[in-house]
């Protein structure tokens, strides 16, 4: 085995830390957060009633679509305090 290679699985304590969490958190959360309002800004574009043609229908199944997803994603970041108790 080759020791001047790195290992693969190495831990690296310097990841984990609180202000490196928090950097990485901000760094991700800011770039993928403008990555989905660029995208919806360009959804908005198909409004243009000129250049395309829809049903009501079409649009509610889209933004429910969305709703949903997001209402999926902010579970996701709510912390629950209260445990749940274990019945049979």
């Amino acid at each position: 085995m080759d020791n001047n290679q790195p290992q693969k699985s190495e831990y690296k304590k310097e990841l984990y830390t609180t202000e490196a969490k928090i950097s990485r958190f901000y760094r991700i959360a800011e770039r993928r957060t403008n990555r989905i309002l660029e995208t919806l800004r360009l959804l908005g574009n198909t409004a243009n009633k000129t250049l395309y043609k829809y049903t009501d229908e079409e649009v509610s199944k889209i933004f429910k679509a969305i709703d949903e997803k997001v209402l999926e994603i902010k579970g996701k970041f709510k912390t629950s305090k209260q445990k749940q108790q274990f019945k049979l």
